[in-house]
């Protein structure tokens, strides 16, 4: 699903990552950790194709990706990939059945097949009943639950996750997390989860561990 290799990336004169190289298989779940400014969270727009390495070669769903021009990247982006991210990005002023198919409809579907499906995953995550509300009207919980579902609406083989559970109380973490290996069963999507939550680490295949740059051996 992910090659990675031999990934660098630097910001004037500091160093982010140092030949960093990473191999994820189809419906693998694997989580990134490390501290603060280890490089996790950049490595993860790299692999999201929101940034570009200064050298190295990705591969994501048999796609290289390091060539592609802006335009391509894109709709790649929006055909291949979902994000998550901990404060949830949610656009304030639209309700959350709008938010869920906004992805959709930069792909320039259909907009009676995209609010259908944006019910169905509303739905199977249990928000059925807050189609109409704004973000503010939500809990954490809910709004996270908003954001998985339009990270799914384009029907992606990936699923990015940068401190999905940071902003939320422990319960609600602890329901999101096991969310994710229910979601893998039933959509067979690829997890990259950076995250400080050991629970959620140690839950998943793999925990990689990046310090400086690199992945710890």
């Amino acid at each position: 699903m992910i090659s990675a290799q031999t990934i660098e990336k630097s910001y004037n004169s500091l160093k982010v990552l140092n030949g960093v190289s990473l191999e994820v298989q189809k419906q693998e779940i694997v989580a990134i950790i490390g501290k603060s400014g280890a490089g996790k969270s950049t490595l993860l727009h790299i692999l999201g194709t929101l940034d570009k390495p200064d050298a190295g070669k990705l591969i994501i769903n048999e796609q290289t990706v390091n060539n592609l021009s802006s335009n391509d990247l894109a709709k790649f982006r929006n055909q291949h990939i979902g994000f998550i991210f901990q404060f949830h990005h949610l656009l304030p002023e639209f309700t959350a059945l709008e938010n869920v198919c906004l992805p959709a409809f930069i792909a320039n579907k259909k907009r009676l097949d995209v609010e259908r499906k944006a019910k169905e995953l509303l739905d199977y995550l249990g928000l059925s009943h807050r189609l109409e509300h704004k973000p503010n009207q939500l809990s954490g919980g809910e709004q996270q639950r908003v954001s998985v579902a339009r990270a799914l609406i384009n029907q992606p083989a990936l699923i990015l996750a940068d401190e999905p559970s940071g902003n939320l109380d422990t319960q609600t973490s602890s329901d999101l997390h096991q969310l994710f290996f229910k979601l893998r069963a039933d959509f067979a999507l690829t997890f990259v989860v950076v995250t400080h939550n050991l629970e959620l680490a140690n839950m998943c295949d793999r925990c990689l561990t990046m310090k400086d740059g690199q992945f710890l051996s």
